[in-house]
């Protein structure tokens, strides 16, 4: 594969909330589109750094376990300080990390805030494809959601609630088989490629 220096053909940025289904979503479209693609997690560097300052395990705080949630809120916090004082730092971090360049389509898997918002349109523009993954709070609930304070009020969950200009919305309520879920997903890649 050969590596673009004029930036990537295709970005999309999937936002949803805990437990919409965004990994399940972004790995199937990831699939369809093989190696063109690569996966990119905001959270990846953000997680990476955590630990290491923490003295704590990555690959545990990469999963979706209660590992992961007896820190998540120190990490909101720690993570918040550096963004309050540059937005973009994660997103580079993140870029740079799952080293992009080398990729025409860039899947971002777990755009939370206004921040990652902004700084992909105003870096990608026309190239950017926005995508809002819905599930209501019974089938999140199903899939081992559960309100925590301090969590699921903050930014990180809230913060691009009120976006009304997304590309495309995709409801994961249980309601499709998975079948008919890849099929929206290759439909949706076909269009957005054409």
């Amino acid at each position: 594969m050969e590596e673009s220096s004029t930036g990537p053909k295709l970005v999309y940025l999937f936002s949803g909330k805990r437990k919409s289904g965004k990994d399940y979503i972004t790995d199937i479209l990831k699939e369809r589109l093989g190696d063109e693609a690569v996966i990119v997690r905001l959270s990846g560097p953000l997680k990476e750094c955590y630990a290491q300052d923490n003295g704590l395990d990555y690959e545990k705080l990469l999963s979706a376990g209660e590992y992961k949630e007896k820190y998540r809120l120190d990490m909101l916090k720690w993570s918040e300080e550096i963004r309050n004082k540059d937005y973009t730092y994660f997103c580079r971090a993140a870029i740079s990390k799952y080293d992009c360049a080398k990729f025409p389509i860039w899947i971002i898997s777990d755009a939370r805030r206004s921040s990652d918002l902004k700084y992909f349109r105003e870096n990608y523009g026309d190239s950017l494809k926005t995508v809002r993954i819905e599930a209501p709070e019974d089938v999140r609930s199903e899939r081992g959601w559960k309100f925590t304070a301090g969590v699921d009020d903050r930014e990180t969950e809230c913060g691009l609630d009120d976006v009304q200009d997304w590309d495309y919305r995709l409801v994961n309520d249980g309601s499709k088989g998975g079948e008919e879920m890849i099929r929206d997903l290759e439909l949706m890649a076909k269009h957005l490629t054409e």
